[in-house]
């Protein structure tokens, strides 16, 4: 992902920011045994194929064993087209009753017909994904740069048809979403209106992006590393305790997906991710990826 990307991270400061206030209005104060899922974002790797996956493991098998190895991915595919049921069924097949997809909502409803002239591609994406049943996870809608306030709007059109239908979070990059006030409040206070999940994006060039708020017991954190940078593992740290924190005020849920250049890191970072939560989140449901093959040397990811 180059959104926010930097070519040094070296001066960021990658403090989450304060607990906002209006989260208390969301979870229940009630603590529960937090659903943690962490994934990366495509299981299509030969570089994985005797690491990650089995030596020899062909490409027609990678989806089983990226379910093996994680409990959810970031489902690009079916940003770029809606499947038809027998690959949907492919796929439900292929990974154990505890992995969670989340699919991207199709580019021609968030981008090209822009959401209120997609209506048709969208009920065919929702007859489609459905076919998931329970490894549905929570499908996610990333809206273009140029989506701003104006267009709330559309938005809510859009949620009052299909936000009843599937899980959904949505993510959206417009700075005024950010610097505005008023249009923030707006934009939360819709999502959470209609039960849909703020997307969190942590990365270093939109720190406003890394905005910490919750609109749902629900949250779906999509954090950009940086090739395995020691910030990466001090930021993942950070996010344990802010997780640990939510848990204890009734949090249910949370998906976190991480980005590493070209996707060849993710598993690193992914392991070093599950060991640090088990230690924040004993009670927590979680699992994550083991090597095949265990390196020569312990590596930085547990430093």
């Amino acid at each position: 992902m180059d959104f926010g990307k930097l070519p040094s991270v070296d001066a960021v400061d990658f403090s989450l920011p304060p607990e906002p206030p209006e989260n208390a209005e969301v979870l229940d104060g009630i603590r529960r045994s937090l659903r943690v899922y962490v994934g990366a974002t495509g299981y299509n790797m030969k570089a994985w194929v005797g690491r990650w996956y089995p030596a020899g493991t062909p490409e027609r098998q990678f989806l089983a064993g990226y379910g093996r190895q994680f409990n959810t991915i970031e489902f690009n595919t079916t940003h770029y087209r809606i499947p038809d049921a027998a690959t949907v069924a492919r796929w439900r097949t292929a990974v154990p009753d505890d992995f969670r997809f989340c699919p991207k909502i199709p580019q021609t409803v968030s981008h090209a017909r822009r959401l209120i002239g997609a209506r048709a591609d969208m009920e065919q994406f929702c007859d489609a994904i459905l076919g998931l049943g329970d490894v549905l996870g929570c499908c996610f809608m990333q809206l273009p740069p140029h989506f701003g306030p104006e267009r709330l709007t559309d938005l809510a059109y859009f949620l009052e048809v299909f936000a009843p239908k599937i899980p959904l979070a949505v993510e959206v990059r417009h700075p005024a979403f950010f610097s505005d006030t008023e249009a923030g409040q707006a934009l939360f206070s819709l999502l959470h209106a209609h039960q849909t999940t703020a997307v969190i994006t942590d990365v270093a060039g939109r720190r406003d992006v890394c905005h910490g708020r919750l609109t749902t017991r629900r949250t779906l954190i999509r954090f950009v590393g940086n090739a395995l940078h020691p910030t990466d593992f001090s930021r993942t740290r950070a996010w344990a305790e802010r997780l640990a924190y939510w848990a204890e005020k009734g949090l249910e849920e949370t998906y976190f997906f991480g980005h590493e250049p070209d996707n060849l890191l993710a598993p690193e970072l992914a392991a070093f991710a599950v060991q640090t939560f088990r230690q924040h989140l004993p009670n927590a449901q979680l699992r994550g990826p083991t090597p095949e093959i265990p390196p020569a040397r312990q590596m930085t990811l547990f430093q």
